[in-house]
């Protein structure tokens, strides 16, 4: 089937699409079309031009369905991330629908794996794919868009090994028109849903995906087969795992292929960035995948297939906006600075805590170091451990019935916290314990929460970050002042501690400070994805300063027109230093808001 028609017009003899395109090489036909490399006779640049037919065997589709279909393919192609491939123009006539994409200079992954070794990949370039495709997955279903149609074929790997996937919205489109199988994927790749049409969802997708990525570690499809019917079969009789062929792949990437690999969606994960925290949580360094990719590449595309070193290991790594400085060299950056600020936040006020219990100084150290190092590792412990050891020290220095309020309120506070946020969010117990640090220092003034609110914002999502840092600011007040009464924290203690205005001004203002932050880096995240625009980044790294104002302010309601300039010029400096922790996380880490940098 010809991709131009006799009755293209013609620009300097040649046949162009659109009248603007003049082909130059035909990479892929078949029943579903022809993708074709063009040049751009306006840009003078080169595009790949995929063109469907919407009539398949001479009849043309029912009118609903392709209507329906085009709207979808028309939705997919205004996506705009890295790793999906940028759809320049989307129209269509009477018999075809043309998708004219960005051109990428280099191999699919389908032809990649035809050409290397083993048909398969090495952990750190599987771990590179695998993070890439996953960036693009978890960025449609957040817009609403399911590809339905992930293969080799559409993972396309450039030059400087940069993946992108293409196709997004096809799979309806060829479906409708009568080409493909069900729902318009491709049988050893689509989910049993897609296969017996039932419903889809982000599972189906991820479906697909972990036989791309099985294929690609193992040499080999999961689901050899060559009908629906015997597609389902096999998918139903389960995979053959990857440990037999692969004795030394990670537990936690075997474990994630083959939930993702489950016949019933139900048992598979539901976003993109959870298989991607379990997938590669210890594939291989996605870094050094990506150069590994590039040195294939070029070595594949030369003329001569003589060894080609490409010039990203010579130059210095672009960095990735998204992901920051530190993020695009190392993808585990932001799981770090946790980790860091996790430790710090329980080892502080741990020592305080034991020393107070009548630990000398020696061994409270060391013990609060260890215990620093177990809430690093894992945050959600790490609050745990303090709101225990809190409630241990005043059960065994207050007498039982005046200790009651405080025991009761910090049980209370704490066990609702830890069932819908601590135990499942490492973000929310990072934030909770970095505001309990702060709070529970007798050095430090009551702006220096707002370092704590700050990076409680930048970590964690708006809910999580207001409610987390509050909990954590009372908390750390109740352990200050048990600690200055020698683990004492009676009724009387906790009403003069808590109804106070120097402290409640300070609390209300972090935790509403932190979530309206948090919310800001939200949108501003959007907005950079769409627009390009970084205004409200601005505006978040600006915020801090009127908090600070504010906190002083309301701290003092009877006393502003004393203000000392250096309490102004305090408030000022404790604004600006917060600022800037702002501003140095979206430079190291990245303005891309959320959990799924980890």
């Amino acid at each position: 089937m010809p991709l131009f028609s006799q009755h293209t017009p013609q620009q300097n003899g040649a046949a162009t699409l659109l009248r603007r395109y003049r082909p130059l090489e035909t990479r892929a036909t078949g029943g579903f079309g022809s993708v074709e490399i063009c040049l751009d006779t306006r840009l003078q640049r080169r595009v790949a031009i995929k063109r469907i037919p919407l009539v398949a065997e001479g009849m043309p589709a029912p009118a609903g369905s392709t209507a329906a279909a085009l709207a979808e393919a028309r939705t997919a192609s205004m996506l705009q991330h890295p790793n999906i491939v940028s759809v320049i123009d989307f129209t269509y006539d009477a018999s075809f629908a043309y998708l004219v994409m960005e051109y990428v200079d280099g191999l699919s992954l389908e032809e990649f794996l035809a050409q290397v070794d083993g048909h398969s990949l090495t952990y750190d370039e599987e771990a590179h794919i695998a993070d890439s495709l996953c960036q693009a997955l978890a960025y449609a279903h957040e817009n609403g868009v399911l590809h339905l149609d992930i293969k080799p074929a559409n993972v396309l790997i450039d030059h400087s090994g940069h993946v992108k996937l293409a196709d997004f919205g096809m799979a309806c489109l060829t479906s409708a028109a009568g080409w493909g199988g069900a729902r318009g994927g491709t049988i050893g790749y689509m989910s049993p849903e897609q296969l017996d049409g039932s419903v889809v969802d982000e599972r189906s997708d991820l479906f697909s995906l972990a036989c791309v990525l099985y294929e690609s570690l193992c040499g080999g499809k999961p689901f050899v087969a060559t009908s629906p019917a015997d597609s389902l079969k096999r998918i139903e009789a389960g995979v053959e795992t990857p440990s037999e062929l692969l004795p030394d792949i990670p537990a936690s990437a075997e474990h994630a292929l083959l939930q993702a690999l489950s016949p019933t969606p139900e048992s598979r994960p539901v976003r993109a960035d959870d298989f991607a925290e379990a997938f590669l949580s210890e594939m291989g360094n996605a870094r050094q995948g990506k150069k590994s990719l590039a040195r294939m590449i070029a070595r594949m595309t030369s003329d001569d297939m003589d060894p080609v070193e490409p010039t990203q290991d010579d130059e210095p790594t672009v960095t990735d906006p998204a992901k920051g400085l530190l993020g695009t060299r190392y993808p585990q950056a932001r799981l770090l600075l946790g980790v860091v600020a996790s430790g710090f936040g329980v080892a502080w006020p741990s020592f305080a805590i034991l020393h107070a219990m009548g630990l000398a100084q020696a061994p409270a150290a060391l013990s609060a170091i260890v215990i620093g190092a177990a809430g690093g590792a894992a945050p959600q412990i790490g609050s745990a451990l303090l709101a225990a050891g809190l409630f241990t020290m005043i059960v065994n220095s207050t007498p039982l019935v005046p200790a009651l309020p405080s025991l009761a309120l910090i049980a209370a506070l704490g066990t609702s916290w830890w069932l819908v946020w601590g135990r499942t969010s490492r973000h929310a117990s990072t934030a909770l314990v970095v505001t309990y640090a702060l709070s529970a220092s007798p050095s430090l003034p009551a702006d220096a929460c707002l370092v704590g609110a700050c990076l409680a914002a930048y970590l964690a999502s708006p809910a999580e970050a207001g409610i987390s840092c509050a909990l954590g600011m009372i908390l750390g007040r109740l352990s200050l002042l048990a600690c200055t009464a020698g683990g004492v924290l009676g009724a009387d203690m906790l009403a003069q501690g808590l109804l106070d205005v120097s402290f409640i001004a300070p609390v209300l203002i972090c935790a509403a400070g932190a979530a309206g932050l948090s919310y800001l880096l939200d949108r501003g995240w959007s907005n950079y994805q769409k627009q390009g625009s970084r205004l409200l980044f601005l505006l978040a790294e600006a915020c801090p300063v009127v908090l600070a104002i504010g906190i002083l302010c309301l701290a003092h309601p009877m006393e502003i027109a004393s203000l000392r300039p250096e309490n102004i010029a305090n408030a000022f400096g404790a604004g600006i230093v917060s600022s800037i922790i702002v501003w140095i996380d979206m430079y190291l880490f990245g303005y891309e808001h959320g959990p799924s940098k980890e």
